[in-house]
């Protein structure tokens, strides 16, 4: 193989091959395995890519797994890697038609012909055949890498989805030793692909973001240095980075939808994620429907008055530190 992102993106099919310590299969574009030959204990699926404009994480992603492939280093764990919207991260767009990481768990079946609904499919249907090849005693973690759109008071954080059970120990170390600045957990369903996979195979998922989104070759990867540690050591074996600080936690409030064309969002387009709102403030008016700040103080994440009807315009967050 010569190199995973630039077969993907130039759309070559890569053949399956091994080296001393491990084999590798293509499954599809932007789908590749990687088993040690040594037995192991986890089946760790680390995606990147699902929005095209999202392209750091992508890049990082690509290092360390021809690191692997090249034979420079060993692979401690069962791995699914996944580049997300090959289509997208073509054209440098956050997506084709559709934004892929609202169709997960079977949301991609309301639209009949778009590339983000076919690839949400194989996506689904890549991870379910990959978690099932592992026997019922293998810990499944999902990382889900990406950049947002706009600026944040927190550079990095991971979004958390809506969960039952609670967060295994190592997993939430493995976080904190990531370099992230805050943890957001959802309370409800989503049609994100860490929702997906924590739903149906009781993984342990984050949504990871990690910066700002630039186009490919504008990326200042040394801003991504702890997180790219943090996956070399669950990839590699080697020591996991210490942690610089404890993320701060909040929890999801309520969630603003766009639900018609008279939607309007009482936010700058450079108001920052987590921003604070204080109690009483109008935030958002869809025909007769109001959104106000409900709390004391809440927080703004994801702002976005031009999503299409009907998905997520933003969610309101509080500071939960006994989470």
């Amino acid at each position: 193989m010569r190199d995973f992102l630039q077969q993907t993106l130039n759309g070559e099919p890569l053949s399956s091959g091994a080296n001393d310590q491990l084999h590798w299969e293509w499954h599809d574009e932007g789908i590749l395995e990687l088993t040690p030959y040594q037995p192991t204990h986890q089946a760790l699926v680390v995606s990147a890519g699902i929005h095209g404009n999202e392209t750091a994480p992508v890049e990082i992603l690509n290092t360390l797994i021809m690191s692997l492939v090249r034979g420079e280093k060993p692979l401690q764990t069962r791995v699914l890697v996944i580049l997300g919207n090959p289509g997208a991260l073509r054209v440098g767009k956050r997506y084709l038609q559709c934004d892929l990481n609202r169709l997960f768990g079977g949301r991609w079946q309301q639209y009949e012909d778009c590339p983000e609904a076919r690839r949400a499919w194989r996506l689904e249907q890549a991870m379910e055949n990959f978690y099932q090849a592992g026997d019922n005693q293998e810990v499944c973690w999902h990382l889900d890498l990406h950049t947002a759109i706009r600026g944040s008071y927190h550079v990095r954080f991971g979004v958390m989805p809506l969960n039952a059970r609670p967060w295994p120990h190592d997993f939430m170390h493995w976080l904190t030793a990531a370099g992230l600045d805050a943890l957001v957990f959802h309370r409800a369903p989503a049609g994100t692909f860490t929702h997906y996979s924590c739903t149906h195979f009781g993984a342990a998922s984050c949504t990871l973001e990690l910066g700002k989104a630039y186009p490919f070759g504008q990326n200042d990867l040394t801003q991504f240095v702890a997180v790219q540690h943090a996956l070399a050591a669950q990839l590699f074996g080697e020591t996991l980075p210490a942690a610089s600080a404890v993320p701060r936690r909040y929890r999801v409030s309520q969630q603003i939808t766009r639900s018609s064309a008279d939607f309007k969002l009482y936010m700058s387009d450079d108001t920052l994620n987590f921003t604070a709102f204080p109690q009483g403030t109008l935030l958002a008016e869809d025909g007769e429907r109001r959104y106000f700040v409900q709390q004391a103080r809440e927080y703004v994440l994801f702002p976005n008055a031009k999503v299409a009807p009907g998905l997520r315009a933003g969610l309101m967050l509080v500071e939960d530190p006994r989470e």
